[in-house]
């Protein structure tokens, strides 16, 4: 091949990646991702996947409590289990409730606030056992939530708050049946410089309480999120998603 004809076939195909780009980007607006296709299975919910990306909270708890997640995971996650009761000791606004009596499933949802402290045993005294529990804690001091003593959120360290979180998943082992399913949803954020890694601490205390993962780590797409309309004078790297493990007893 003579230097001419390689130099021209080069610029050709240069021009046609060119193109390929310039159509790549006219398709996808900026800002936007593609996610990849998932295939097909008998999945109830086919548009569950590892990638939780539905935008919208839905008509469910309380959009102005600080804190409160969607409730299209939760939503997703029941349609795909089908439990025919869940137990929500840690129920913030009631997001999780609001999504079973909107499916006509039975829950029984607690919380801090009316006097239920999920890290006592004795709460738990005389409640049913369950199928499925949905748990979503303060992601430490991320939010002040109150200043009571029992809170997650008012844990002085983070051993104590991984120590609280590991006492709730035992306490919700109690009631959970053999073959159940327990959901946690859980963030992250930086502490005086450094990322806490709280989702890894999370699966390390529930894996310690004897449990394991029953589908892939869901990362959920936070949008939304108050932070997103903010302006920073210096550089990072934003985080856009939190963590949700479904976990089940270890064979």
């Amino acid at each position: 091949m003579s230097r001419e004809t390689f130099t021209r076939r080069k610029e050709f195909v240069d021009r046609c990646h060119a193109s390929a780009r310039h159509v790549a980007d006219k398709c996808q607006p900026a800002g936007t991702c593609q996610l990849p296709e998932s295939p097909k299975t008998t999945s109830p919910v086919p548009e569950l996947t590892s990638l939780h990306t539905k935008a919208g909270r839905g008509n469910y708890g309380d959009a102005r409590f600080r804190g409160n997640c969607s409730g299209l995971l939760i939503r997703d996650l029941l349609r795909y289990y089908q439990p025919g009761a869940v137990l929500d000791p840690m129920t913030g606004s009631g997001t999780c409730r609001d999504v079973c009596r909107e499916l006509d499933i039975y829950c029984q949802s607690f919380d801090l606030t009316t006097g239920f402290d999920a890290r006592n045993l004795k709460c738990f005294s005389g409640l049913r056992h369950f199928p499925f529990v949905w748990l979503h804690p303060p992601y430490w001091k991320m939010v002040h939530y109150n200043d009571d003593p029992r809170c997650l959120s008012t844990a002085p360290t983070i051993d104590d708050f991984c120590k609280g979180l590991r006492q709730i998943i035992r306490n919700c082992l109690t009631l959970l049946s053999p073959t159940g399913r327990l959901a946690i949803l859980m963030g992250d954020w930086k502490h005086q410089g450094h990322y806490l890694g709280l989702p890894f601490r999370t699966f390390n205390c529930a894996v310690q309480e004897g449990l394991w993962l029953d589908a892939p780590e869901i990362i959920r797409f936070q949008h939304g999120a108050t932070s997103s309309s903010k302006a920073y004078n210096f550089a990072f790297i934003p985080r856009l998603h939190d963590v949700c493990f479904v976990l089940k007893r270890r064979p």
